[in-house]
């Protein structure tokens, strides 16, 4: 038998290939992480006022009126600060003012337990919480956004909007529990404990640009040098809205905004669940479907994200208000003392469009104001929380007036129909576009 010889290594033969490593993923998702859990933790208080109507009714005696004056303050601060609060996280650093947000919030809720009176009200769960809140708004998620991410931005906005719905889908059944089995004052401790939690994750692990640990933003060719602290933040913000306030889409963007805010905070949020009340559903059958918009929320606005970068911005705006304006026409036919199919239908299909309307106005900003996108998406914001807060207000006067919430249903699905033709004749910016990714028409 005869052996076939071996054939020779030839020297152009390529040596064989090492085992490849396995990249680690980019800092940017582990900080969009640590955002996305400190918004849920900001997002506890949040769930709280539409729980607390009835029981500070109840033990107080204080008006629906009152207590919506005092949801209104926090709503309206929680717009206000936003773009003082992205001026100063340019001037101080993300870390250090969201780790003192979550501190003023943790004390707000804690104080409340001891309030015996109105003013108390509103100047804790008004003014503290709402600056704390306004302190880490959606202008918070777009900062990180924005200095973190180069490409896939649309997806992260939905994301991290998304963070707010899952602090309501995570706090809401338990604080209803809460209140429905001990009391309102162990759901504020809860609160305060949720938000204290968060601030140590906050400062192990949060950093306030790529440069700081030698990386470039995701998705970048190139490495960013950090920018230089940006001295003047009250400053800044001012002049960004004086110069964003002499273009026509600043305020049609201000405006849908204010109708989104108004249909969605200071409405659903604060009044869904003392109107299922008014007809016998038990409370915490109401804040467990609450706090299931929450999880239609997650999926639609992530989707939302995803629309966002591939599809016509201002006809997503439109379809979205006009969607959740129908939605709001139906819903005095639907309340009951049960739940029942078509209820949960409207849960599902206005969760879907909870916040589906932030993903595309932050690109709106930023497509027309570049690097102060983030601070006039501030003020933009700044008029959705004085939206909500008019209608936490009036929402409650007029119960108080006519012993039903219909009226402000109807008027509220009018105002979308408004805010749906208003997101159609927001002009395109066709010249340098900031983010890059021009709509498709």
């Amino acid at each position: 038998m005869t052996q076939t010889p071996a054939l020779p290594l030839r020297a152009a033969d390529p040596a064989p290939d090492p085992v490849p490593r396995r990249r680690r993923p980019h800092r940017a998702w582990s900080v969009a992480a640590v955002t996305f859990l400190t918004i849920i933790g900001a997002a506890g208080f949040a769930s709280l006022p539409g729980l607390l109507i009835d029981p500070l009714h109840a033990e107080f005696h204080w008006s629906r009126g009152t207590i919506g004056f005092a949801v209104s303050v926090n709503l309206a601060l929680y717009g206000l600060t936003a773009p003082f609060a992205a001026a100063l996280m340019d001037r101080f650093g993300i870390r250090r003012v969201v780790a003192v947000a979550l501190m003023v919030i943790a004390t707000g809720a804690w104080l409340t337990v001891f309030m015996t009176a109105g003013w108390q009200l509103v100047l804790l769960w008004g003014v503290l919480v709402g600056l704390g809140s306004g302190s880490m708004a959606l202008a918070f998620a777009a900062t990180v956004t924005g200095r973190w991410f180069a490409e896939r931005r649309g997806l992260v906005t939905g994301i991290l909007t998304a963070a707010g719905a899952s602090g309501q889908l995570v706090f809401l059944p338990l604080l209803a529990w809460i209140v429905d089995r001990h009391d309102w004052r162990p759901a504020a401790v809860t609160v305060a404990l949720a938000a204290l939690a968060v601030v140590p994750l906050v400062w192990l692990l949060l950093r306030d640009h790529p440069a700081d640990v030698g990386l470039a933003p995701y998705g970048a060719t190139e490495f960013m040098p950090k920018p230089p602290p940006q001295r003047g933040a009250a400053r800044r913000a001012v002049r960004a809205l004086v110069s964003a306030a002499c273009t026509g889409p600043f305020w049609l963007l201000a405006g849908t905004f204010a109708i989104c805010g108004a249909t969605t905070n200071g409405l659903v949020k604060t009044h869904f669940v003392p109107a299922a009340h008014d007809h016998g559903m038990p409370m915490p059958a109401a804040a467990s479907l609450l706090a299931v918009i929450g999880i239609f929320d997650i999926a639609g606005t992530i989707a939302s994200g995803w629309f966002t970068d591939r599809f016509n911005i201002r006809r997503l705006l439109a379809v979205y208000y006009g969607l959740r304006g129908l939605s709001l026409m139906f819903l005095p036919l639907l309340l009951s003392d049960t739940v029942h199919p078509p209820m949960v239908f409207f849960i599902v299909f206005y969760g879907l469009d909870w916040v589906a309307t932030v993903p595309p106005t932050i690109a709106l900003c930023r497509e027309h104001y570049g690097e102060d996108s983030a601070i006039v998406f501030g003020w933009v914001l700044a008029a959705h929380q004085v939206g909500a807060a008019l209608i936490a207000f009036l929402g409650g006067l007029a119960r108080d007036a006519f012993g039903t919430y219909n009226p402000v249903w109807y008027a509220s699905g009018a105002l979308c129909a408004v805010a749906a033709l208003m997101a159609l004749v927001i002009r395109q910016r066709r010249e340098g576009v900031a983010d890059g990714q021009p709509a498709i028409a």
